[in-house]
């Protein structure tokens, strides 16, 4: 998921190309120019935001790390900064490489990490962890594409230095996870995010006993999109399951970016109608289909949902609408069929805008090319693919994706590929790391399709009134 859209969207470019005049309303141009100008106006407020941005970057200031790591078997993990191929600077010191979950000596699994001490001595005990989501997506893309301190972007010809990396706050450790993801290796054997936490804990220790500068900091727990799930159990697992002994971290707290929180009813068919409609310049329908996804909605519950139940405090237990379904034997909550609106709005969209991103709706031509392998069709050239990068961050020579097309968990019965069974994090674990913790964040983006604020809002109130019923 790019990382962009959970602060805004960047400044669409004006969009033409034949549609079907079925599915049209207006002019095309006329709604693409008023999301134009509605972007932009989103970039001007986040410039206010975050203050001035530099007027250039100066990659001859070398990158100092505020820690050294002195213990001997950190070495075989160091990168040398000026030598990560087609990074025109010196990025400064960092360590990758596969760290095993165990100290067992015949351990097989191991996961694949890159860590990169901080350049502020102030935040030098403070140590965050990164995951992306999936699930099975690497968190190399995070690293990238989204808060590392080195930025190579959808469209940039080469990498640049990210002023505003996440390594000017504190140590950050990207790590590719769980088993079967990017880099790491090892044969996947998790049913659940309890069982994948408590993998995340032992590679923890392990980095620690390599790392050992590192122990005793304040510890954050941070990811995006499927990490929803993955961040929530694997706090949930520090707090409840490990000691200074075990692990000797100072957890306080998570952030998470556009989560996957609970079902997907609730995060993306009840909220998708009126996403669109709050975008029309974005999803510019006519009234006809306008008027069936409003039909399906009514009839399915959607209607109104957000308005008549997501109130705060909660008033009780959000009820399954009569679009939804539950599952018998393990309670799991799913959709009617002719009750998805999420799909059918996607697919209309993209009718009208072909290179349509459900994760920053804005987008649409010039389709940019990344260097992590898209557009698939015509991308071939794909960055961590290459020897000469894998051999500078310590990495195997496989074929790595950026989300793999094998699954990350197994199926109990059979051994073979299956399904994460984890309860929803608002429905489970995340209240009570709420309470355990300093702070916890949760941001969305609002041109985010695939999983929207507004189906984050309703998580949310689930969960608190998990919290609220709970201390009673």
């Amino acid at each position: 998921m790019r990382f962009l859209s959970v602060l805004t969207s960047t400044v669409a470019s004006l969009f033409v190309t034949q549609v079907s005049a079925g599915i049209f309303s207006g002019s095309a141009i006329e709604g693409f120019e008023e999301a134009a100008n509605f972007q932009a106006g989103q970039v001007s407020r986040l410039r206010d935001f975050l203050g001035p941005l530099p007027q250039e970057t100066n990659h001859n200031v070398k990158r100092e790390s505020a820690i050294a790591f002195r213990n001997p078997k950190a070495r075989k993990f160091f990168v040398d900064g000026t030598k990560i191929p087609d990074v025109n600077f010196d990025a400064g010191p960092s360590y990758s490489g596969l760290m095993p979950i165990s100290g067992d000596p015949n351990e097989t699994r191991k996961l694949f990490f890159w860590f990169w001490p901080t350049t502020n001595a102030s935040n030098a005990k403070d140590f965050l962890f990164w995951t992306n989501g999936g699930p099975g997506c690497s968190s190399l893309e995070g690293f990238l594409q989204e808060n590392g301190p080195i930025s190579w972007s959808w469209g940039q010809s080469e990498p640049t230095l990210n002023p505003f990396s996440w390594t000017n706050l504190a140590n950050v450790v990207w790590v590719e996870q769980p088993v079967g993801t990017g880099f790491s290796q090892g044969t996947p054997n998790i049913t659940n995010d309890d069982e994948l936490a408590a993998q995340v804990a032992g590679f923890l220790g392990q980095f620690l006993e390599t790392f050992n500068e590192l122990k005793g900091s304040n510890f954050y727990v941070s990811g995006e999109s499927y990490a929803g799930f993955y961040v929530p159990y694997i706090a949930n697992w520090i707090y409840e399951h490990t000691t200074k002994r075990t692990l000797d971290l100072n957890l306080k707290g998570i952030w998470i970016a556009d989560p996957t929180l609970t079902w997907g009813l609730i995060s993306q068919e009840i909220p998708a109608l009126r996403f669109a409609q709050a975008n029309k310049n974005l999803f510019p329908f006519n009234a006809s289909l306008y008027d069936q996804f409003q039909n399906i909605s009514d009839s399915c519950g959607f209607t109104d949902y957000l308005d008549k139940f997501v109130t705060y405090p909660p008033a009780g237990q959000l009820p399954v609408p009569i679009g939804g379904t539950i599952d018998p034997v393990t309670r799991a909550v799913g959709v009617r069929p002719e009750c998805r609106l999420h799909s059918p709005i996607q697919r209309a969209i993209s009718i009208l805008n072909p290179v349509f991103d459900v994760y920053r709706v804005s987008d649409t031509f010039p389709n940019l090319w990344s260097v992590l392998g898209f557009p698939r069709d015509t991308q071939k050239f794909v960055y961590f693919n290459r020897t000469d990068v894998q051999d500078a961050i310590h990495a195997p020579h496989i074929n790595w994706e950026s989300c793999g097309e094998t699954t990350v968990y197994i199926n109990p019965a059979t051994g073979g590929p299956g399904r994460d069974l984890s309860i929803p994090s608002t429905l489970s674990v995340l209240p009570n790391v709420i309470e355990k913790s300093e702070r916890t964040v949760i941001v969305h983006g609002l041109a985010d399709f695939i999983l929207t604020a507004e189906g984050t809002r309703i998580s949310i109130q689930s969960a608190f009134f998990l919290r609220s019923t709970s201390n009673r």
